[in-house]
């Protein structure tokens, strides 16, 4: 597919866009938007510190490598949130999410943000499609992601495909951290991802969860902090499937496997109830 880009003056105005998000309830189609979205942001030190702080990430002169997401969500709001884009924000979820670290982010004040949908599958609950955000400086590509996204109700023909990335090496434990109930606020505030369902549980009561759930990009940033000893800055790839939400409070065990080129990670909670598996890979 042909992406068709449109290049911003500046980023969009969140309010607008949620006003827009709570008035879209219904799917309207089965075909994705070609239009893709640039726009040139700038790296506010303050609130790249507040995230810091949020995500437990230390100032090591480098964007964190799940950062780039805070640096690309209003263009992705203005996205799904086209009249072009079948499916109601509100209401998708969030399956797994791959980031490939092409080179070192340090020395990041500027960068050009673009963001696209593409690879519409069948899912056995609905459809599913990705959401692709990449971050640029005057050399090229720095950083790119996909994030799959889960829209229930949507009816595709063909068979599902299933991603799996069940840990094959032997894992033990890295670090245990606590969950607040306000973590949800906490990162919504450093983020700009304010989903009903991470805020509190009345909020997510309305979207039929009993409590609060923590935002799956939180969980993998604070695991991505507790691992910055194991795994390389750049040329890296590492996904993430989230399985069960982290119920708000509540408290998590990160595990993982040995430091080095390549290793598997696992977050879980209670029970050994899994939230989140994942992998880092060296780049081809």
């Amino acid at each position: 597919m042909i992406t068709d880009w449109h290049t911003l003056n500046r980023e969009p105005s969140l309010p607008g866009l949620y006003a827009r998000a709570a008035t879209r309830r219904k799917i309207t189609g089965s075909t994705l938007p070609c239009a893709g979205l640039r726009c040139w942001v700038e790296v506010d030190a303050k609130r790249l510190a507040a995230y810091r702080k949020v995500c437990g990430f230390t100032d090591n002169g480098l964007l964190p490598p799940t950062y780039p997401h805070i640096l690309g969500f209003a263009l992705q709001m203005q996205l799904l949130t086209a009249k072009d884009f079948p499916f109601p924000l509100l209401g998708l979820i969030h399956l797994s999410n791959r980031i490939r670290v092409l080179r070192p982010m340090g020395g990041v004040s500027r960068a050009r943000v673009s963001v696209q949908v593409q690879n519409l599958q069948p899912h056995a609950k609905g459809a599913t499609f990705d959401l692709l955000t990449s971050l640029d400086d005057q050399l090229g590509c720095l950083w790119e992601a996909e994030s799959r996204m889960l829209c229930r109700g949507v009816k595709l023909e063909g068979e599902p495909v299933e991603d799996d990335c069940t840990p094959t090496r032997a894992l033990s434990e890295i670090e245990r951290w606590k969950a607040p109930a306000d973590i949800g606020r906490q990162y919504a505030r450093v983020s700009g991802d304010y989903n009903p369902i991470h805020l509190s549980a009345a909020s997510a009561r309305l979207f039929g969860f009993p409590t609060a759930i923590a935002h799956g990009l939180w969980n993998k940033a604070r695991t991505l902090a507790a691992l910055a000893g194991h795994l390389p800055i750049a040329s890296v790839e590492i996904t993430a499937q989230f399985k069960k939400p982290v119920r708000l409070p509540s408290e998590v065990t990160l595990l993982a496997s040995e430091p080095g080129a390549s290793g598997d990670f696992r977050l879980v909670g209670a029970g050994d109830l899994e939230h989140m598996v994942g992998h880092w890979r060296p780049l081809a």
